[in-house]
């Protein structure tokens, strides 16, 4: 009724004061200005962010640019640094300084060079002169104490050098390395980094890979970033210092630094079309908004009224009363109200789904594992959900208004919890105690939230226990550290014997190349051992183990078993005693799996066994198994800790205790994990006078 009366009165008003602009005119003005300055509005941003972001990619990929440019030099130095190590302990060249042999050393240095692509190798001595020179000139003494190398300025060009000393005593000196940094090298770089590049010294260009008289830098705006142009096209440069230390070295003023460059020719030919495209479909947007508004406004006169009531009643919740038809020839204002009530139904119907929806919403929050709890501004708990009294131990009821340092409290500190809350859309992990004395750690996330109603701003925290993943962590980096080490030990011991034979095989004796050759197979069986246990280790984490169990003979598995271990078992001087009865029933078995088997236990009974000891190797029957023994001599296994024995990375010392010793922890799992496959058992013993028996059973072939 109201807006009845409003209308009616808008009528009157038109009647007594016919010179006042009609609706039509008044609607058509301001949706045309409305078009109009809604376009400018969101045009000119839109040009003025396009042409930043623009320059914000081009001087992004300049930064990208810079960063891959100092990985460059960084990797050429540390190319060149290895390149002066390697030359510096080559076996040749020591012989031929100790021959004075200057003709075959320059010979040699030629030979380098030739295969490492350096512009120059310098041979000093120990008294700091230059014994011999290959490549380009340098001028000035680099064999001096004291002269800077690295990057390093003469007149007219720019080198990196790279030293290291001979290490022989005979031949006292250093190895200097080194490339000239030209304009060759420049081209390089931008074939690489795909951007121009430059060195500058005391911002004087000395080398590019664009043409140097061509060259005019106009502008330098800050420090590192800079413009200027080549053959009328502008450049944008970005600087960056190759060696921060070089005036500490030279002990003048020179700044050396590269710049890589990018030319924005395109760049500003595309920021001129989009301007130009954006202005022309702002003209067309008002210009179809106008036409628009001229076409709605002769419609929308009539039942304006009527429409603003329903609206009004919309607007209110009354959602339950359809709307009522309005008699128009208007097809426009029909398709109006029947929006509206489509409106009203849908509104209706999504109020519904809501409701719906945030009764699902609580019902999967209170299924999810994560902890979640809300704190108001001064810290206290506002919602606990099930996960967080799952893995607090805290009823939620006794959560409820509480302080959150009151529930949660860290172990080993005095800060209260609220201290380990992290910012928002950071993580933090901290060991607490949880209710009845319990240690967990947690990973925590937080959030800040402000309720509807309210501009107190809280704070939403989701913890998870990480626990377990804290121990695998732990339990992981100790077993690459092992498996390291196991790899480290035995590579070295090769490699020094195979450089020792290489060397000095001519002179060595019978009996020290048999020695050589046996620590080499010693050091090949570890390695292969532990490289079985690895891929075994792994197929049984994959779910891809399998054995292929068939009629064995027993004896022989036994006897392929001691004959590889055989050298270890001689180096350490200790014997296998064979108990094996005469006749022996086939078994159903993986022969290559059970050695393996047989292998692993031989060689801990070795390594936790003395010296100069027996290690026995017997096999027992019964009426459906054969259980095979290997006893030692060692300190043996505690009771308390035989459940750890067979789980994978369980280190384990001949007392019994964990120690850090090194070793892969995974040999005896996987011992497990064979002989259970084939239907087995496998177990620990004390040995009477001291020692371990360490046995495993395997089922006798039915038809044997």
């Amino acid at each position: 009724m109201l807006c009845n009366q409003t209308w009616l009165t808008i009528l009157s008003m038109k009647r007594l004061k016919p010179d006042l602009p009609s609706l039509s005119s008044q609607m058509i003005l301001s949706v045309a200005a409305l078009v109009l300055l809604t376009a400018v509005a969101a045009g000119l941003p839109a040009i003025w962010l396009i042409r930043q972001q623009l320059e914000q990619q081009a001087w992004a990929q300049l930064e990208q640019g810079s960063r891959a440019a100092q990985a460059l030099y960084a990797a050429r130095q540390n190319e060149l640094d290895s390149l002066a190590t390697l030359t510096a302990q080559r076996p040749t060249l020591h012989s031929l300084l100790t021959q004075t042999d200057r003709a075959g050393l320059s010979a040699y240095l030629r030979t380098l060079q030739n295969g490492t692509n350096v512009d120059l190798i310098i041979v000093c001595d120990s008294q700091q002169q230059v014994l011999a020179r290959v490549g380009q000139p340098l001028p000035g003494d680099p064999c001096a104490a004291g002269v800077p190398l690295g990057f390093q300025f003469v007149p007219g060009e720019i080198w990196l050098l790279a030293t290291h000393p001979l290490e022989s005593a005979s031949t006292p000196g250093a190895v200097v390395v080194g490339i000239v940094l030209d304009d060759d090298f420049a081209r390089q770089m931008q074939a690489q980094v795909g951007l121009a590049h430059n060195l500058l010294l005391n911002g004087q260009v000395v080398t590019s890979s664009l043409p140097h008289a061509q060259l005019s830098r106009t502008v330098q705006p800050d420090g590192r970033r800079s413009l200027f142009t080549v053959n009328d096209q502008p450049y944008y440069a970005l600087s960056f210092p190759l060696d921060p230390h070089l005036p500490e070295k030279t002990g003048a003023t020179t700044q050396l630094e590269a710049e890589v460059a990018l030319a924005v020719t395109d760049i500003t030919a595309t920021q001129e079309r989009l301007a130009w495209t954006l202005v022309g479909g702002m003209a067309l947007v008002a210009a179809v908004g106008a036409g628009l508004g001229i076409v709605l406004a002769r419609q929308i006169t009539r039942p304006l009224a009527y429409l603003t009531q329903t609206a009004l009643a919309l607007s209110q919740g009354q959602l339950d009363t359809p709307a009522r038809e309005v008699t128009t020839r208007v097809r426009e204002v029909a398709v109006v109200m029947q929006a509206l009530e489509n409106a009203r139904i849908d509104l209706q119907r999504t109020l519904t789904e809501l409701r719906h929806e945030k009764a699902w919403t609580d019902h999967l929050l209170q299924a999810i594992v994560e902890g979640i709890a809300t704190l108001d501004h001064e810290g206290r708990v506002t919602f606990f959900s099930p996960g967080a009294e799952r893995i607090t131990g805290w009823p939620r009821h006794d959560a409820l208004h509480r302080s959150i340092d009151d529930i949660i409290q860290p172990l080993e500190t005095d800060q209260p919890f609220s201290h380990f809350i992290p910012p928002p859309g950071r993580r933090q992990k901290v060991t607490v105690k949880a209710a009845g004395d319990r240690e967990v750690t947690l990973a925590i996330t937080g959030a800040q939230l402000t309720p509807p109603g309210t501009d107190d701003v809280w704070l939403a925290l989701v913890f998870r226990d990480v626990s377990e993943e804290e121990v695998i962590h732990r339990i992981m980096g100790h077993f690459l550290a092992n498996v390291s080490h196991e790899f480290r030990t035995p590579l070295s011991a090769l490699a020094a014997s195979v450089e020792l034979l290489l060397d000095q095989a001519p002179d060595l004796s019978s009996d020290e190349l048999h020695e050589l050759l046996i620590s080499l197979h010693l050091g090949i069986l570890g390695l292969q051992t532990l490289v079985d246990n690895l891929l075994e280790s792994a197929s049984i984490e994959a779910g891809r183990f399998q054995v292929r169990a068939r009629p064995t003979h027993p004896g022989k598995i036994i006897a392929e078993a001691v004959r590889v271990m055989q050298p270890l078992l001689n180096k350490h001087g200790q014997q296998i005693v064979l108990e094996l009865p005469v006749e022996m029933p086939l078994v159903r078995a993986d022969s290559r799996r059970t050695g393996q088997v047989l292998v692993n236990l031989i060689s801990n009974a070795s390594k936790y066994g003395p010296d100069e000891a027996e290690i026995t190797v017997g096999l027992t029957l019964d009426e459906k198994w054969v259980r095979v023994a290997v006893a030692d001599r060692g300190q043996g296994v505690a009771p308390a800790h035989r459940h750890d024995l067979f789980r994978r990375f369980v280190h384990l010392d001949a007392a019994g205790d964990k120690t850090q010793q090194y070793g892969a922890g995974l040999g005896l799992s996987v011992v497990k994990a064979i002989v259970e496959a084939q239907g087995g058992q496998v177990g620990v013993d004390d040995r009477p006078g001291g020692g371990s028996v360490f046995w495993f059973t395997l089922p006798v072939e039915a038809d044997a």
